[in-house]
C-alpha cells in the first residue's frame, strides 16, 4: 500500500532517507518536492514517445514499449546512482499520480532489499497541499513587514536576522529577483517552484513566533505572491527602515554592481521608463551609466524614480508602521547596529493582524513596489 499524507508538514518532514522523483526531467524541472532526487523511469522524449504511441496506435502496444523503457532506466539507475546504498536504505518514491511509474519502482526497490514506500496520489498530493497552504487556508504565522525606501538594505538585513535566529522568508531569495526595475538576477524559477520554496520555508517555521519578510509589491518580478501569503503581509505590522540618502545611493551602487557594470543591459531595461519619468530624466540616468558613474546613477535613480513611487503608492495606503529603525550607516557596523534594533522591535510590536481599512472594509492594500 502507498503511504497517504493528509498534512505538508506531515510530508517534508516524511523521515526516509531519500526522496525520488521518477518522472520526466521536465516534470521536474517545472516543480517537484523540494529535497527530491530526479530519477526518470521515462525522460522527456521516452515519455512523448510512449504517449503518442498510446494515443495514435494502440494502449497495448504503447504500455509493452514503456514497460521495456522504463525497466531498462530503472537497471541503470540502480546500477549507477543507487549503486552506493546498503541494505537498510529507506526511499520515499513519488510519480505524477502514484500510479505504474512510482509503483513499479518502489516495487523493484523492494524486491532488491531496500525499504521502499510510494506516495500515495503522487505530486498531485503534494501540489494539492502546497496549493491549500497558500491559496485556500488562512496562514498561521504571524507575519511582521519590513519596510523601508529602495536602497535602505532590507533584504541584508534580512539575512543578518536571520543569523540571530529571527524567523525569515526570504521572497527576494526565493524568487531570484530584487524586486525592482533592476533587480534582474538571471533567471526566475517557475511560479509552483517558487510556491514550493514558500511553503517549504513556512512550514519550518514556528507559528506562534514572529516571521519577518520584506514589503513586497504582489509581484516579485514575474513571480505572483500566493493570495493567502499576500493576505497576511498586507495585514502584518510593519518595521520601517530609514537611512540617508548618501548611503542607500552609495550601498545600491554596490549591492547592484552586476547590471550597473553591464551598460548595454542598463540601457534596455531603463528605456522602457521614458513613459513614466520622460525623456529628460531617463537620458540623464544613460549618460551617467556611459560614464561609469555609478554612485551618482544611484542617487539619481533614487530621488527622481524610487522615492517618488514609493511615495505615490504609500499615500493611497494606512499600512500600520509598529515601529521605525533608523540605519546611520549601511556599511558592516552600521547594519548590524540595525538588525539589533529590528530584533528588540519585533519583541515589542502588537503581531494582531490589521483587519480594515480606513474605510472599514477589509485591507488589502499596502505600500507596494510594482512603480520600482
Amino acid at each position: 500500500m502507498a503511504l497517504t499524507f493528509d498534512s505538508l508538514s506531515a510530508l517534508l518532514n516524511h523521515g526516509y532517507d531519500s526522496v525520488i522523483d521518477v518522472r520526466s526531467p521536465a516534470e521536474f524541472a517545472e516543480d517537484h518536492v523540494p529535497g527530491a532526487i530526479n530519477l526518470p523511469v521515462l525522460d522527456n522524449e521516452e515519455r512523448a514517445r510512449v504517449g503518442t504511441m498510446y494515443k495514435q496506435e494502440s494502449p497495448f502496444k504503447a504500455r509493452k514499449l514503456g514497460a521495456a523503457l522504463v525497466f531498462r532506466n530503472i537497471a541503470r539507475h540502480v546500477e549507477e546512482t543507487l549503486s552506493i546504498h546498503g541494505g537498510s536504505w529507506r526511499p520515499l518514491v513519488y510519480c505524477w499520480r502514484g500510479g505504474q511509474r512510482s509503483g513499479t519502482f518502489a516495487w523493484t526497490l523492494k524486491e532488491i532489499g531496500w525499504r521502499s514506500e510510494a506516495v500515495q496520489g503522487g505530486y498531485k498530493t503534494y501540489r494539492r497541499l502546497v496549493h491549500a497552504m497558500l491559496y485556500t487556508r488562512p496562514l498561521p504565522h504571524r507575519l511582521v513587514a519590513l519596510d523601508g525606501y529602495t536602497g535602505t538594505a532590507k533584504t541584508d538585513l534580512l539575512h543578518r536576522l536571520q543569523a540571530r535566529g529571527v524567523q525569515v522568508v526570504d521572497l527576494e531569495g526565493l524568487a531570484n529577483h530584487r524586486g525592482s526595475v533592476l533587480g534582474d538576477m538571471g533567471g526566475q524559477p517557475d511560479q509552483k517552484w517558487f510556491e514550493s520554496g514558500l511553503a517549504a520555508a513556512l512550514t519550518g517555521m514556528d507559528p506562534t513566533r514572529p516571521v519577518l519578510v520584506e514589503a513586497e509589491s504582489s509581484k516579485i518580478g514575474a513571480r505572483i505572491i500566493p493570495p493567502k501569503l499576500w493576505a497576511a503581509m498586507c495585514t502584518a505590522p510593519r518595521i520601517e527602515v530609514t537611512a540617508p540618502l548618501d548611503q542607500r545611493a552609495a550601498y545600491l551602487a554596490r549591492a547592484y554592481d552586476d547590471i550597473l557594470s553591464d551598460a548595454p543591459r542598463l540601457h534596455e531595461t531603463l528605456l522602457p521608463l521614458v513613459e513614466h519619468r520622460g525623456h529628460a530624466i531617463v537620458e540623464g540616468w544613460l549618460k551617467l551609466i556611459d560614464a561609469g558613474e555609478k554612485r551618482a546613477f544611484s542617487e539619481a535613480m533614487v530621488v527622481q524614480h524610487y522615492d517618488p513611487a514609493y511615495d505615490k503608492s504609500r499615500k493611497a495606503v494606512g499600512a500600520r508602521v509598529a515601529a521605525t529603525v533608523a540605519a546611520e550607516t549601511l556599511d558592516d557596523a552600521g547594519l548590524e547596529t540595525a538588525a539589533a534594533g529590528i530584533e528588540a522591535a519585533l519583541e515589542t510590536i502588537d503581531l494582531t493582524p490589521q483587519t480594515t481599512d480606513r474605510s472599514g472594509g477589509p485591507s488589502t492594500s499596502r505600500p507596494t513596489r510594482a512603480a520600482e
